[in-house]
């Protein structure tokens, strides 16, 4: 009997080492198929590998990259690989590491980019149109302060440049104009161009000036007055804008030797080019002052 127990003892002993030896195997089979079909559980690249890496990649790559993990940031963020970079894209901004030695190529890049962007910006959406204005208009002969001009004009009656540019031609002979009756007399007037808001709850004054006009059938008189800079801006620089002011005249047909206003032409010019802005530039510009923020 004892010779009989000690047989069974070891066919059972076998048995469960064979049994643990399947189960062991079993495991590791699962554990290589696991590691196939999850790349996440394979090593990561040595840090040397990734650096070759980096240098045949643009900047948008390496920033994908190295938001991978802390190494790959660090392998990434490397100085020698921002380097050649900054040099190339933004040299100017690469002088700051001369004076700034413990700020990185990288944070350089990045500022670098950042600016550039927001240099390239393009300009805000006007906050109303020329529809919302009222051109008010008044010239007078500053000796008895008779009329020479006057014109109260909407915007939605504006006659536009077909160069779209803001600069307005208006009119004049359905309104009081009549000038002095002594032809080619050059005459001292006041001129006022006002900008109304077609609801009445803002007004700003592109022209409050005295001068001189010769009347003379055919001739031009010609104002212009600086406009005051944005509000963003101190009010000691210059705008580099201004205000002008055209007028035309013609002999009347009735006869004698009285002239008339036929036509005025108002816009905003640009004193650095001589021409004209944009009808969105010079909205732009009047917002400033119409919606105060």
């Amino acid at each position: 009997m004892p010779d009989i127990d000690a047989n069974n003892i070891i066919l059972e002993n076998q048995k469960l080492r064979k049994l643990s030896l399947k189960m062991q195997r079993q495991k590791r089979l699962q554990v290589q198929a696991m590691s196939i079909r999850s790349p996440k559980s394979s090593s990561p690249p040595p840090w040397g590998v990734l650096v070759l890496l980096a240098h045949h990649l643009d900047p948008k790559s390496l920033g994908v990259a190295s938001c991978v993990s802390k190494s790959w940031y660090l392998s990434m963020a490397s100085d020698h690989i921002w380097q050649p970079l900054c040099m190339s894209h933004y040299p100017s901004l690469s002088n700051l590491k001369i004076t700034h030695p413990s700020v990185s190529y990288h944070r350089l890049y990045a500022m670098a980019y950042v600016a550039a962007k927001r240099r390239v910006r393009g300009p805000s959406v006007p906050q109303f149109s020329v529809d919302s204005l009222i051109f008010d208009i008044h010239i007078l002969g500053t000796k008895d302060n008779h009329p020479i001009v006057k014109i109260a004009k909407p915007g939605n009656e504006f006659c536009f440049d077909h160069n779209g540019v803001f600069r307005f031609d208006f009119g004049v002979n359905n309104y009081e104009c009549l000038t002095s009756s002594m032809n080619e007399m050059l005459e001292d007037v006041k001129i006022t161009w006002n900008v109304v808001l077609k609801d009445w709850s803002a007004v700003f004054t592109m022209m409050d000036y005295e001068g001189k006009v010769r009347y003379s059938p055919g001739s031009e008189g010609w104002f212009s007055q600086e406009l005051p800079p944005p509000r963003c801006c101190s009010s000691d620089s210059t705008s580099g804008i201004v205000a002008d002011l055209k007028l035309v005249f013609y002999r009347r047909k009735d006869g004698g030797d009285k002239v008339r206003v036929d036509k005025v032409s108002v816009g905003i010019l640009n004193v650095v080019n001589w021409r004209y802005v944009i009808v969105e530039d010079g909205i732009r510009y009047l917002q400033h002052f119409l919606f105060p923020s």
